[in-house]
């Protein structure tokens, strides 16, 4: 209710499962959580570990990509080649309206910080 921007994410299992996720504002806006990482904790919280790909939508008439917090979150639990689509208002998968927008995780967060960077050897 605060920014009056809304935004919806969806996350598509290999089992065909989609976990929503919307984004939950607070009046101080540091403990507002995004559509994005709402789905993530859901899902992760009800188990589901593995995902196909995931898509963001706005109500604004061009595709929009997740903020930074969210975009390290979908990179903890997300392969780097996994599709996010961005998807704007009005998109119609009939070919009307505005397009959307393919990319990757690794094209969000070019040289990323992930789990398996936990596991590198260290000096010293």
């Amino acid at each position: 209710p605060y920014s009056n921007f809304r935004v919806g994410a969806a996350l598509l299992t290999p089992d065909g499962q989609i976990i929503k996720g919307a984004n939950v504002e607070n009046s101080s806006y540091g403990g507002t959580i995004c559509a994005e990482r709402t789905a993530i904790v859901k899902a992760v919280s009800e188990g589901a570990r593995s995902f196909v790909a995931l898509a963001v939508n706005t109500d604004v008439a061009q595709p929009l990509s997740p903020c930074g917090i969210c975009r390290q979150v979908i990179r903890e639990f997300c392969s780097l080649n996994m599709p996010i689509l961005l998807v704007p208002a009005g998109y119609k998968a009939e070919g009307s309206g505005a397009d959307l927008l393919e990319t990757t995780v690794e094209e969000l967060l070019p040289y990323s910080f992930g789990p398996a960077a936990l596991e590198l050897p260290r000096i010293g």
